[in-house]
């Protein structure tokens, strides 16, 4: 319930830049932000250990008090991939998925219906749970993998995906989230697709945000802010191969243009619109 408040506190739009804000509220942010992730962790392994108990886990995802919201934003990051991607991906990999990988499971059962999932957690809990949770499933069973891996031990296997989802409490601080941006970077495949989560406005208090800047080595493709209950804005990258008057110790970073805003129509979540308050669409403008 104070997990909740805390969210709808957070959802309005608002023009604070929590990265410019004094010392002192950037420590008792950040302190939050992992406050947050700890009880979201909590939350997704009580819930996967009742979903468990079922025969069938995946017709009762719905008990999950969040299941809505995962339903809108794979419902987004599916739009945004379809938009900037012609082909379907053969395999996609979920980091930091955790013991109820909602967004694999929706995006396998709703959208990418032929696409094998494999997803990366550095916690050996929830890859037993979460294995419990599709079991049960001939399908899903077949195309979802689960790995206990950090992600930044994985090198060359990074090469075999199509598109990276990295969640959003991957890296709990902007140091950390670079760091796993940088490998990301230096060992998936030219041209392979990466999406992002990040936080808008005063949801930055709620996640740690991700300047496009700090995504050296990618192509910003768009940026999309939602406005409704669904927290994270999402961006999507592309990476470009490293240009050869550019190193290791120098890579090429993102391209900077002007932003540019329009909006869509909130339908159901489960048809291919959804409710945008802002697209920083960086293919539109080089067109």
């Amino acid at each position: 319930m104070l997990f909740t408040q805390l969210v709808l506190t957070c959802m309005p739009p608002t023009h604070i830049d929590v990265t410019k804000l004094c010392k002192k509220v950037q420590q008792m942010r950040s302190k939050l932000i992992r406050l947050c992730g700890e009880a979201e962790g909590l939350l997704e392994t009580h819930f996967s250990t009742i979903l468990a108990s079922y025969d069938n886990p995946l017709h009762h995802l719905n008990i999950f008090p969040y299941y809505t919201n995962y339903l809108k934003l794979s419902q987004l990051e599916f739009n945004i991939l379809t938009k900037h991607c012609s082909n379907v991906p053969n395999q996609v990999a979920f980091v930091g998925s955790g013991p109820l990988p909602l967004t694999s499971i929706v995006l396998a059962s709703f959208h990418l219906k032929t696409t094998s999932f494999h997803n990366y957690d550095i916690d050996p809990s929830a890859k037993s749970k979460a294995l419990r949770l599709v079991s049960s499933d001939p399908d899903l069973s077949r195309r979802m993998f689960f790995h206990t891996t950090d992600i930044m031990d994985v090198t060359n296997g990074l090469k075999e995906y199509d598109v990276v989802f990295l969640a959003a409490l991957v890296g709990m601080d902007k140091d950390e989230k670079v760091r796993v941006v940088e490998h990301l970077a230096k060992y998936m495949n030219p041209g392979a697709v990466l999406m992002l989560r990040s936080a808008h406005g005063a949801r930055g208090f709620l996640y740690p945000v991700v300047d496009p800047c700090d995504l050296r080595g990618f192509q910003v493709l768009s940026i999309f802010y939602p406005t409704d209950e669904v927290i994270n804005s999402v961006i999507i990258a592309r990476k470009f191969p490293m240009p050869k008057h550019c190193s290791a110790e120098h890579p090429v970073g993102p391209m900077k243009l002007p932003n540019k805003c329009f909006d869509i129509d909130m339908l159901n979540p489960l048809l291919n619109h959804v409710n945008l308050m802002e697209e920083l669409d960086i293919e539109d403008q080089l067109s």
